[in-house]
Parts: structure tokens; sequence; C-alpha cells
């Protein structure tokens, strides 16, 4: 399976927030890597994934309580 990249702009901003939203995210099948730049004013999540869509992405960072939405390139 090919891997996808999905980029979103959160309110993730800083390390203590990377650190709340890490088990949620490290917990959704399919997700093979993560980062949060928070040095950039969206707050931009890039995500890689084989299998996880969209939705079980943003599912779990709502859940984390934060805000996200998918970036426009």
């Amino acid at each position: 399976m090919e891997n996808k990249t999905f980029k979103f702009k959160t309110n993730i901003n800083c390390g203590g927030c990377v650190s709340t939203v890490t088990p949620f995210l490290n917990g959704v099948d399919g997700i093979t890597g993560w980062e949060v730049d928070t040095n950039n004013k969206d707050k931009i999540l890039t995500i890689v994934t084989n299998t996880a869509t969209e939705q079980d992405v943003m599912d779990s960072v709502q859940k984390a309580g934060f805000k996200i939405e998918p970036a426009q390139d």
C-alpha cells in the first residue's frame, strides 16, 4: 500500500499540546508518521499514512481537544 500525506491547519501550538495529541494520533491505525510545525502561523500538522483517512485524523485530533481542518495548498 502506498503512503499518502495529508496536511491540516490546527491550533496545536506548543510542546504541551503536541504531548497531549500524541497518544491520540499514535492510536490511529495506519499512521506511519506525523509532525506539527508549531513555527508556522497555521500550525500545520503533516500526517503520513498508508490506510488512515483524513476523517480518521480529524476525529482523533478533535477527541484530543484541538481544532483541525484540511490545509489548502
